[in-house]
């Protein structure tokens, strides 16, 4: 991975991918790279030039891996979520240090009144080992073609010990352009607009408002075991806590295995569970709606529910078993709480199968982003479900 630094920060160009280090300062401490390349503020997700009403130049920073404000890059659709910074309770949406949110806000104002000749540059970065170091993750226009207008930028509320608050949650395009000029991005910083400089794509998103994003599909579409697991024990709490309470209650676990299936697959997802004595092989069986309103089909898939501790793996068997009872244009979910063996997973994979694989780490994913961040959530989040069901 190509890594630049000290001098060279104040002549290299933005290149998607490349890590822009840190470097010794004459008094021994490490200085941020972002002050040299950019002339942006030391400090702080948002990072801007101009003023906060009024920015020339905007730089968001995130380490993707607060938990409970789930920055996520989309590497495969050029799709970034960012939480703005009002994180904790005690202000309201728009009071906080450092504007982020009265930021966002300014941004998709421009966007939804067609005034986007006047959106800055949006510079994505990513925090990067060793300290104070960042990887540029590309050039940025607020929204995304797979997302209407009305849901790009959402006040969403929290609650942390009791008290309750709202930040927003903006989704971003990041667009297609491998290198990214400084003289451009110095220019636009100084508030001097050049189009004829800017990418390709920034100028057609600019003039159209149609946005091409940098799609980079995985080569590698195996997941290991590593790549379908929790990194640390507090996303396992949240994973443990579904497993430690359908522990001998399968047919109990695929009611939450459905619900789970629903915030995978968005809202427009109707689910019937099938009796544990006549499932015919199946947990369940769905109808996922594709398009909107009467321009719009259902399409059928089969759902497969496996509540397994976090070593035990979903062998060939399980997988086996849901692909058989797929029928032809359908395709199949399977909801772990653990991970899908290697053998199982690339005979999928090899084969072409329509199988959706929701492992571990995905479930802690899918819970965070709905609001379910503590067991405790988790918890009173399955309370509901079981009320529901029972009452069905």
């Amino acid at each position: 991975m190509k890594r630049y630094t000290g001098d060279e920060l104040e002549q290299i160009d933005l290149i998607i991918d490349a890590i822009y280090q840190g470097y010794k300062t004459d008094r021994g401490g490490i200085a941020d790279p972002l002050v040299k390349l950019l002339g942006v503020s030391r400090q702080g997700g948002f990072r801007y030039r101009g003023t906060y009403d009024r920015p020339t130049l905007l730089v968001l920073t995130s380490n993707l891996a607060e938990p409970d404000w789930p920055d996520e890059l989309d590497p495969t659709t050029g799709r970034f979520v960012y939480y703005g910074d009002n994180r904790h309770p005690g202000r309201l949406l728009h009071d906080t240090p450092r504007f982020g949110n009265l930021i966002l806000k300014h941004l998709f104002d421009l966007v939804h009144t067609n005034r986007r000749s006047e959106v800055p540059p949006i510079l994505i970065f990513t925090s990067e080992s060793p300290g104070r170091s960042f990887r540029f993750r590309g050039l940025a226009v607020p929204g995304h073609p797979a997302m209407p207008p009305t849901e790009d930028l959402v006040a969403i509320w929290k609650t942390t010990a009791g008290h309750r608050f709202q930040n927003y949650r903006a989704v971003f395009t990041i667009l297609d352009a491998a290198v990214i000029s400084r003289q451009w991005v110095h220019k636009m910083g100084n508030g001097l607009q050049d189009i004829l400089e800017a990418p390709i794509t920034w100028q057609v998103w600019t003039k159209s408002g149609l946005a091409k994003p940098l799609e980079a599909p995985r080569s590698q579409l195996v997941r290991s075991q590593k790549e379908q697991s929790p990194a640390n024990d507090e996303d396992w709490s949240l994973v443990d806590t579904i497993k430690d309470r359908f522990r001998d209650n399968a047919f109990a676990f695929e009611v939450c295995a459905g619900e789970i299936t629903k915030l995978l697959l968005g809202d427009e997802v109707r689910l019937d569970l099938t009796r544990p004595w006549r499932d015919g092989g199946r947990d369940g069986i769905g109808i996922h709606r594709l398009g909107r309103g009467l321009a719009s089909i259902g399409v059928v898939f089969a759902l497969e529910a496996k509540c397994y501790g976090r070593r035990t793996s979903v062998g060939v068997t399980d997988v086996s078993r849901l692909i058989s009872r797929i029928k032809h244009r359908e395709f199949g979910v399977l909801v772990t709480t653990s991970f899908v063996h290697h053998q199982a997973y690339k005979e999928v994979v090899d084969d072409g199968h329509p199988v959706i694989f929701v492992t571990a780490i995905d479930i802690v994913g899918l819970l965070r982003n709905a609001g379910y961040g503590t067991p405790s959530l988790v918890n009173a989040w399955l309370d509901g479900l079981s009320l529901l069901a029972n009452s069905a």
